[in-house]
């Protein structure tokens, strides 16, 4: 039987995984496939011909309750790629990616549809039938629906190619991310690693039969284990890897994708493809990015200038290389060094009070229920895709009435590509009855057995991070599946995800879930002080990065047809643009993600938008005041209206954890997002508290 055939009878709709590894091993996942796409083209037509006048129910309901076996095949294929991707997973992306974006042509570029979207009466201003209306509308004109019939052949040609160019990008990344890792064979160069750490890079080097220590690499640059490798040549072997990994392997493919998206926007009317995706993000254009980060660049490279030389005179005290120039391998372990001995916090020692169990269940899950009175338990009976997987139901805590289901992935292993995130499997809506089953994924070290796994601090603030991703899918209370919610704008999605990252050290919060796992203590005060102050620590540094890469993907994606054609060497194309965006810091610090390993952009949903984090973190910077203002215990704050050291009293926000919830976490799509955070936030947005959190207003 085709597993796909119908609705999981699980609860919530929780995918029966072993019958979905079933149906992976035997291949039958692939006819099951193209039975879906062949029935979501039936229901397309079924529309579109229809003799019927259009009217709401058979033209916008009819399209919202179509496709519902090809969404069971794309969650599970989607999710899989990402995290469970085995040579098999990613020849079956790689065999239905062409097919799918063949098909959604097809359906954008239907013109007896569009006639019949065009002809159902508008909607009440203001309502989510009204929000569905314009999502259609505005997909089916970004699909080319006003096209003439030779330029709609050509759109259809140029998604089939990227289609397949990007899922080659992403698997090739992949490969060489692999491929890359650093095998460190002698003691010598693993000196500064905490023993576990020592004891999970031998266990990674052993899988792979070999002895010493192996290193994988994350997606980013900048590897984390360089801050705690005291030998240089360790350091840069590290280093070296991380910005050479897929040179040459990705450069064509990416350079490609960069004219067809060039060549796409060009075609609908578009100067650039960053105009073409600042149109339906709330910047509006891809002017406001542009200001929005030339504000934040001066300021943020005047105080990596600092920090360099503070790291760099750290060095000159306490090394005998110090006459060379301080490279990006040794910059972050000096910067932490300096940072050891400033804030007197030993990592090693601070990680003992973050283990992860805690962190999840007596942090992040401890606010949520106290903010918005909800609660998390752990369902035993339902496993997950893989044996690191627990699954989570998440009800009402007054009534126990049941809202979803939450998926947890945390440990790093060789079939999940790197990086941290949030994706589901079934989308909230009231259409069709559905509860939301979301997953959360990230790469931590998975520890030795029976031991706990310990968090830096980045890791707890990701754990923070991703869980608000979740409640923003778990919360939502929309009826139509294309508005439920994490579908939002790109540069407001990361908004309820980066609020939810500040009860990460709010001290009520904080003293509830940062207990050392061996005594139960609490975390000292002088350490709460030194952990809170981290959050200021090397915002130069990662700010710099960060708007480094925001200014390669604009690059990219500001070039004109004719433009992108004419480029051809990745590396200079990307050292001009940072020179010109005054980024380059004369090669001191690489970008997040150079353009070989951007997977966000050549790979992911982040093309031309991977600022709209920072465009988020305008919002929460401001917004999270709304809950300050609240909280009764907290004062006033100080004259600029940042927030004082007083702690929030979680009772006293719980009426901004409402408001927050009612007017944001559960409205999706459905809402004029400038107007909800109004609403929420009692006036508009402002970057001066993002400058004042980040330490950079004095810059």
């Amino acid at each position: 039987m085709n597993y796909f055939l119908q609705a999981s009878e699980l609860p919530y709709e929780l995918p029966d995984f072993e019958a979905v590894h079933k149906a992976l091993e035997d291949g039958t996942i692939i006819p099951a496939f193209q039975t879906a796409i062949d029935d979501h083209a039936a229901e397309i037509a079924a529309i579109a011909d229809s003799p019927d006048d259009p009217t709401w129910e058979n033209t916008f309901e009819a399209l919202e309750e179509s496709g519902e076996m090809l969404d069971r095949v794309l969650a599970i294929v989607f999710n899989f790629s990402g995290s469970l991707a085995t040579q098999n997973i990613q020849e079956i992306e790689a065999k239905i990616s062409p097919v799918l974006a063949a098909h959604t042509s097809d359906m954008l570029l239907n013109e007896k549809l569009w006639q019949k979207i065009q002809a159902v009466p508008a909607a009440e201003e203001g309502s989510e039938e009204a929000a569905l209306q314009k999502y259609w509308t505005r997909r089916f004109v970004r699909g080319g629906a006003n096209l003439s019939a030779e330029e709609r052949q050509t759109l259809r040609e140029i998604d089939s190619q990227l289609a397949e160019l990007t899922t080659t990008f992403g698997t090739v990344l992949q490969q060489a991310t692999s491929e890359n890792a650093v095998l460190l064979t002698d003691a010598d160069e693993v000196a500064g690693l905490s023993e576990s750490e020592k004891a999970y890079f031998a266990a990674e080097a052993e899988e792979q039969g070999k002895q010493g220590w192996l290193i994988r690499l994350g997606l980013p640059s900048v590897q984390p284990v360089i801050e705690s490798l005291d030998n240089p040549e360790a350091r840069r072997k590290v280093h070296e890897a991380s910005l050479r990994r897929a040179k040459g392997a990705t450069h064509e493919t990416l350079l490609k994708i960069a004219q067809l998206r060039a060549r796409r926007a060009n075609l609908l009317g578009y100067e650039t493809h960053a105009d073409f995706v600042a149109e339906v993000e709330t910047a509006g254009s891809r002017q406001a990015v542009e200001d929005l980060l030339s504000q934040l660049t001066p300021a943020a490279v005047a105080n990596a200038w600092g920090e360099y030389k503070r790291a760099a005179d750290k060095r000159a005290v306490s090394a005998k290389d110090h006459e060379s120039e301080l490279t990006g391998a040794d910059w972050p372990y000096w910067a932490g060094q300096l940072r050891a001995e400033e804030l007197r916090v030993d990592e090693a020692e601070l990680k003992k009070y973050f283990p992860l169990d805690s962190v999840l269940e007596a942090g992040a899950f401890y606010a949520a229920e106290r903010l918005y009175g909800i609660k998390v338990t752990r369902r035993e009976d339902l496993k997950g895709y893989h044996p690191d997987v627990k699954v989570w139901e998440v009800s009402e805590g007054e009534t126990g009435e049941g809202i979803g289901l939450l998926l947890t992935d945390m440990f790093a292993r060789p079939t999940k590509r790197g990086g941290a995130w949030m994706s589901s499997f079934v989308d909230q809506n009231n259409l069709k009855g559905q509860a939301p089953v979301v997953v959360n994924v990230m790469n931590i070290a998975k520890p030795a057995e029976g031991e706990q796994a310990l968090l830096t601090i980045d890791e707890v603030t990701t754990v923070f991070h991703e869980f608000g991703h979740a409640l923003h899918g778990l919360l939502s209370d929309v009826r139509y599946p294309s508005l439920s919610g994490t579908s939002v704008p790109r540069d407001f999605v990361e908004f309820p995800s980066q609020i939810n990252e500040n009860w990460a050290l709010e001290p009520e919060i904080l003293a509830h879930y940062a207990r050392h796992v061996e005594t139960g203590e609490a975390l000292p005060p002088e350490l709460v002080a030194a952990v809170r102050a981290q959050s200021k620590w090397g915002q130069g540094f990662a700010t710099t990065e960060y708007l480094a890469a925001c200014w390669v993907d604009l690059a990219w994606h500001t070039l004109s047809s004719d433009d992108a054609e004419k480029i051809t060497d990745v590396e200079e194309f990307e050292a001009n643009a940072l020179q010109q965006a005054g980024v380059d810091m004369e090669g001191r610090i690489a970008p997040r993600y150079r353009s070989a390993y951007f997977n966000h952009i050549f790979a992911g949903g982040y093309s031309a938008g991977y600022w709209s984090y920072l465009w988020a973190e305008v919002l929460d910077a401001d917004g999270f005041q709304a809950f300050i203002d609240t909280g009764a215990a907290r004062g006033e704050g100080d004259d600029e209206g940042t927030q004082n050291s007083e702690p929030l009293d979680l009772g006293d926000v719980r009426a901004a954890g409402d408001r927050f919830r009612r007017m944001i976490l559960s409205r999706g799509a459905t809402i004029d997002y400038e107007d909800a955070f109004w609403m929420f936030r009692g006036q508009q947005k402002s970057v001066q508290p993002l400058l004042r959190r980040r330490g950079l207003d004095g810059a």
